[in-house]
């Protein structure tokens, strides 16, 4: 099937390429030509006029949670995967704390599996320790041959410093990233920040320290073995500023941050509504300009949603002892342009950069190419659409968000990958 994308703004700095008002052909999937297109290839061809919105690298988050296998009530690999292309991404990296772990062959080549033929492609990121308890050393050398992409215990910290020293160590043979959910598990049995609203609202606290422990923990561990560490989830003023001064100092550390964290405060938080729950806790508005300012400085390297599915009866439950997360690969795009692109906190490059290019330098993932005879790897950018979230459209199994009518600028338009498209709310092979 010919496919013709037709007056597009071609965009990818990564190639330093920013041509407006063209056209791209494309021929089962791969790129033909790209400029002016010929009236017979028009006639031959499915026409899709963009006028003049935004063909990007394809987006990725690499911090998403499928629950498959386990909780295939909240999410699998399918719908998580549709979740995905509904959301603007054509690439998702998935978290090990499924249940069993993915801490095995078996489960990477069960995850590859069920996401073969699927427009967009999923990475596995295998568990650090066998179970993700904190005791014994997965078998790295096996998870890197079956396609693990990174290692990590995400949920919790890896538990000690001897086996964090193993993981760094033996992850260096293979150059993989370790992905580090920071909290000093000691200081974790809170439902939100510690502060004045924690006294107040008469919820377990859960300080801000519990964090940066991890972090300086982290990066003094990066420097002495020369690993890499990739940290969570960023929230903290703290962490940032020591991330910061660690790539000052050169070392290996890299970070992402979720739109959940910096677009909220902990103030939300008097609603008693558990989609506000989440880990890392909401912060301080302090923090949150810190996130800002971390974002702007490139401390912070890439956006991610944090993806956390859970079914509606576990959110309904009493506050503390509702699960944390929020389901975000079908708001993202939208938050991220909202309050980072249209409020001049970031430009397009650095939108794409966070959302595209260094996501996949991290995990070693080629970055796709705009070049003749490549495979088509888009994510097609409205960035003026203005829209209001419905849950009721997402294709996630679980609903549990905080951003349900919120009223955003920017959004996806489409996406292509593996030879289909997913526009208009369904997908099409090309």
């Amino acid at each position: 099937m010919n496919v013709i994308l037709k007056d597009i703004n071609l965009f990818n700095p990564l190639s330093k390429i920013d041509q407006k008002k063209v056209s791209i052909l494309l021929k089962d999937g791969i790129i033909s030509k790209i400029g002016n297109i010929d009236s017979k290839e028009f006639e031959n061809s499915e026409v899709f006029e963009l006028d003049s919105k935004y063909v990007v690298p394809g987006f990725i988050d690499m911090h998403v949670h499928l629950r498959e296998p386990g909780r295939e009530d909240e999410e699998t690999i399918v719908t998580g995967s549709n979740a995905a292309a509904n959301g603007g991404f054509t690439e998702i990296a998935c978290m090990p704390n499924t249940s069993p772990a993915i801490d095995s062959a078996e489960i990477i080549n069960f995850i590859k599996k069920h996401s073969t033929k699927h427009l967009v492609n999923v990475y596995p990121i295998a568990a650090a320790s066998l179970g993700r308890n904190g005791e014994v050393l997965s078998p790295i050398a096996e998870l890197f041959e079956a396609g693990a992409v990174a290692l990590s215990d995400d949920g919790v910290a890896i538990k000690t410093s001897s086996l964090l020293r193993k993981v760094l160590e033996y992850s260096k043979m293979y150059d993989l990233p370790v992905i580090e959910h920071c909290e000093d598990e000691t200081l974790s049995d809170g439902a939100m920040n510690e502060g004045i609203n924690s006294t107040q609202l008469g919820l377990p606290p859960l300080p801000s320290v519990s964090e940066d422990l991890i972090v300086s923990r982290d990066i003094l561990m990066a420097e002495y073995t020369g690993g890499k560490i990739h940290i969570a989830h960023i929230s903290t003023k703290k962490s940032i500023q020591l991330v910061r001064k660690a790539k000052q100092k050169g070392i290996n550390i890299t970070a992402e941050v979720t739109p959940h964290h910096f677009t909220l405060t902990e103030d939300y938080l008097k609603s008693y509504d558990t989609n506000y729950k989440m880990n890392p806790p909401l912060r301080t508005e302090e923090d949150v300009n810190a996130v800002i300012e971390g974002l702007k400085d490139g401390t912070i390297d890439c956006i991610v949603s944090d993806h956390a599915p859970h079914s509606i009866e576990e959110k309904e439950e009493e506050f503390q002892y509702a699960p944390n997360g929020i389901i975000g690969l079908e708001t993202m795009i939208g938050l991220s342009l909202s309050e980072l692109y249209h409020k001049k906190i970031l430009s397009l490059k650095e939108i794409v950069e966070k959302l595209s290019i260094n996501p996949r330098n991290i995990l070693k993932i080629p970055v796709p190419q705009f070049s003749i005879g490549e495979p088509a790897n888009f994510t097609i950018l409205d960035l003026d659409s203005v829209w209001t979230v419905d849950i009721s459209k997402f294709k996630s199994k679980s609903r549990n968000t905080p951003f349900d009518k919120r009223l955003l600028s920017g959004k996806s338009f489409g996406v292509i990958n593996n030879n289909q498209m997913f526009i208009d709310d369904s997908f099409v092979n090309i």
